[in-house]
């Protein structure tokens, strides 16, 4: 299973705030074929069992960024991918869990 956080940063606009971009960016991924997605504060982990689907996505979003009008974007890209086990991102997550003494909170 491969698993990819990918950060979009809109530049240049009039605001600071990113949200708005970074709504389109997922809303053009929801549709896609093998691929799971979960949004953080820093970021959106993507998953799936295909590299070239993880790469779709990146594409995706950042061209929905570019479409609304943002010159430039820029991308950071993290990827995990691991062939001796199908793990899930919730699986991951449990696993941490299991580990604390006090709840994730």
């Amino acid at each position: 299973m491969i698993h990819a956080e990918v950060s979009v940063y809109p530049m240049a606009t009039k605001t600071t705030s990113a949200s708005f971009y970074i709504a389109r960016a997922i809303e053009s991924i929801q549709d896609m074929e093998g691929i799971k997605y979960q949004l953080n504060p820093m970021g959106t982990v993507l998953e799936s069992a295909d590299m070239n689907a993880i790469y779709e996505a990146v594409v995706r979003m950042t061209e929905t960024v570019h479409n609304l009008g943002v010159g430039r974007v820029g991308v950071v890209i993290k990827v995990d991918s691991r062939r001796d086990r199908d793990t899930t991102m919730r699986q991951k997550i449990e696993s941490v869990k299991r580990h604390m003494s006090a709840p994730l909170g």
